[in-house]
């Protein structure tokens, strides 16, 4: 299977001074970088996003897809540019899709990782997932497999301790595909435009997440077309309940000991 190479994610080592059991002490930490990232849709801007700046391509395209603003083949052209006050990934979708989008506001500021950016109505929000048909199954052994991999996929995590990391993992070739952001919902936009780039099918893989499991992840992860989804911290009520919905098996809080199972569990192998 293809791997797609990733962009060396920024991070700046700080000097700080540690305050623990004692004096101040000197020392110096990484953090990770943080910068306003403008999505533009044919020279008009629809959302800004707090993101870590790298693989800037992935998360336009991802975003593009996984908020159903457009399908993939209406994504003409995709190129990122420096701004004075942060980064644009300029995009120009086909006409057809283009004509969908202005019926959407067109410019919206979100917090770090926001999922909900450009949505301005309850019924957007809230918008019934695409039913996932995926056949991929798997063992517990594998569930477990795939999540212990799952940190020498995350070296900006390793080093600042402070971003999310979506993952792709298959049976056959393990941890196939992995992005990093400050934000959960970018991290899973970046993974889905890499997959899309890669010409790797999302249903034929497990998704794996480092963050909690909210409604927006099941929303992208549905739209990804991803059958099994599994993540180290717990869902909300509405996840669980749009995962049935979606006809998504929902695993969380995957740990060394094991993990619980919320919803789907035929694609489970016991």
């Amino acid at each position: 299977m293809p791997r797609l190479s990733r962009d060396i994610a920024p991070s700046r080592s700080l000097p700080l001074a540690i305050l623990r059991d004692g004096p101040p002490a000197p020392a110096c930490r990484a953090l990770a970088d943080e910068a306003a990232v403008a999505l533009v849709y044919n020279g008009t801007a629809h959302a800004v996003l707090m993101a870590t700046p790298a693989d800037l391509g992935d998360l336009g395209r991802g975003f593009t897809i996984t908020e159903g603003i457009a399908a993939a083949g209406e994504i003409e052209q995709i190129e990122v540019a420096a701004h004075p006050l942060g980064h644009e990934v300029r995009m120009w979708l086909a006409g057809t899709a283009a004509a969908r989008l202005g019926g959407r506001r067109r410019a919206i500021t979100g917090p770090t990782g926001c999922g909900l950016c450009g949505i301005e109505s309850l019924d957007s929000a809230m918008r019934v997932p695409p039913r996932v048909t995926a056949g991929l199954a798997l063992t517990p052994v594998q569930i477990h497999d795939a999540v212990s991999a799952l940190p020498a996929h995350q070296p900006l995590g390793q080093a600042t301790r402070a971003v999310h990391a979506a993952a792709l993992w298959t049976p056959a070739d393990g941890i196939v595909l992995a992005r990093e952001d400050v934000g959960r919902h970018n991290a899973l936009d970046k993974l889905a435009g890499a997959a899309l780039a890669a010409g790797i099918d999302p249903a034929g893989t497990l998704l794996l997440l480092t963050s909690r499991v909210s409604v927006e992840m099941v929303q992208k992860a549905a739209a990804m077309g991803v059958g099994i989804m599994a993540a180290i911290s717990a869902p909300t009520t509405l996840a669980v309940a749009t995962a049935e919905a979606a006809g998504i098996t929902l695993i969380a809080v995957a740990r060394a000991d094991g993990f619980e199972l919320f919803a789907h569990p035929h694609r489970l192998r016991l």
